[in-house]
């Protein structure tokens, strides 16, 4: 009895932190937040959304949050129809997407100015910037509602993963063949995962990508010009744009190790990497950083000039440093920041952190860079469960008893509305 009530009692919180000035944070203003802030929702969202948040997906400068229950809701900016009102306007709080009222959602993943949504019923729905094709409707044309993406009318879409402007879609294969991996949007980085001639930079339908070796698929994740996919066995492959200035890949890679990893987060310069034991090691490095041993200087590809042990040590990921004893049960990266949960429920922040996207409260030029994992005072005594970070606007889910400590926070997600270098 004594535990029925305490679930009953037990109410979950979204805070958020970061760069605001598009309304990204949910707060009601443009502000930069450097510290966690409580998030309200609409009366008649409060009792599935703020006690009962799945997911949380950040974007360019906007967030999306699904509900236990299928629910969407958005906030951020929409200059570009990625909130899925029907409209290009910007919107700082939490808002339901009416669109899905008759609809239940089970996955969602923000890309730079594009959103993508699944369907419990495998249906799959974009919006937003479709300038590159990245929305999947075969043309490139953008759009403030949901629309449903047609290719996939006959398939099952399992899973979506939104980059800057690409999409990584994972589809349930008929039996005994195992699950398929669709890509569209922009490839010049190599990050469609497809040979494309050199008189497409882009394409707007759903193409398959293959070189998986048999591996079963369970997770994707995209960001920037870059795209990953993790198998069930913990095989790693990668692609599109390379880390630290090395070549582009266009074909999946299998990275060779024999780490056997459960995550994987991208970045714009960087990749996390999670495995089974909760360690953490990265690829590349974020912008600013001076960890040389992480910088990869020879091409993803092998060529007749490079060497198969040269190749081997550019994908050899580096363990974070810092974090010795510590046992990592979530990761998230952002354009030039990570974020990280302990088991013992703190998160970490490390990386870039100029609009306040690490936590922190810093003075004006003081500490903008912090190189190794460091605590996020403003939540101690909390517990936290998973982080997903992105760029520039984390946002976190928590639960506790009675609203007070401990929490338990379940993410931190966070993208980035703009960086110290423009995308290209």
């Amino acid at each position: 009895m004594e535990e029925e009530e305490e679930e009953e009692r037990e109410v979950e919180e979204v805070w958020s932190w970061g760069a605001g000035s598009e309304g990204q944070l949910g707060t009601g203003s443009f502000d930069d937040r450097h510290l966690p802030q409580l998030l309200s929702f609409p009366p008649r969202a409060a009792a599935s959304a703020a006690r009962r948040i799945s997911q949380i997906a950040c974007g360019g400068a906007h967030s999306i949050a699904l509900t236990a229950g299928g629910s969407v809701l958005t906030w951020g900016r929409g200059t570009c129809g990625q909130l899925g009102h029907g409209d290009v306007e910007n919107c700082l709080k939490p808002k339901p997407v009416e669109f899905f009222e008759q609809i239940v959602i089970s996955y969602i993943s923000a890309g730079w100015n594009h959103s993508g949504f699944v369907s419990d019923s495998g249906s799959l729905f974009t919006c937003g910037d479709g300038s590159f094709g990245q929305l999947g409707h075969g043309d490139y044309e953008s759009h403030s509602s949901p629309t449903r993406v047609l290719f996939f009318a006959s398939k099952h879409a399992k899973k979506i993963a939104c980059g800057m402007r690409h999409s990584l879609v994972l589809s349930k294969g008929p039996s005994g063949l195992g699950d398929f991996l669709y890509a569209f949007g922009s490839g010049r980085r190599g990050q469609l995962g497809t040979s494309l001639d050199s008189s497409r930079k882009s394409i707007a339908v759903p193409q398959a990508i293959h070189g998986f070796k048999g591996d079963e698929m369970i997770a994707v994740s995209a960001n920037g010009d870059h795209s990953a996919l993790l198998s069930a066995n913990g095989h790693l492959y990668i692609w599109g744009r390379g880390f630290s200035g090395t070549s582009d890949s266009h074909l999946p890679q299998l990275l060779p190790s024999s780490l056997k990893f459960s995550q994987v987060t991208l970045g714009w310069n960087h990749a996390l990497l999670l495995t089974d034991c909760g360690e953490v090691f990265m690829l590349g490095r974020m912008l600013g950083g001076r960890q040389e041993s992480l910088e990869m200087h020879v091409p993803l590809c092998s060529t007749p000039s490079i060497t198969p042990d040269e190749v081997c040590r550019a994908m050899t990921p580096t363990r974070v440093p810092g974090l010795d004893g510590v046992k990592v049960i979530d990761i998230g990266a952002g354009a030039e920041h990570s974020a990280l949960v302990t088991e013992n429920g703190t998160i970490m922040t490390w990386g870039w952190g100029e609009h306040g996207q690490l936590g922190f409260t810093v003075e004006v030029g003081l500490l903008l860079l912090l190189e190794v994992p460091a605590y996020i005072l403003k939540v101690e005594e909390s517990f936290y469960e998973k982080p997903n970070a992105a760029i520039y606007h984390p946002v976190v889910k928590a639960k506790g008893s009675d609203l007070r400590p401990p929490f338990t926070i379940c993410w931190i997600t966070g993208l980035c509305h703009r960086s110290r270098l423009q995308p290209s």
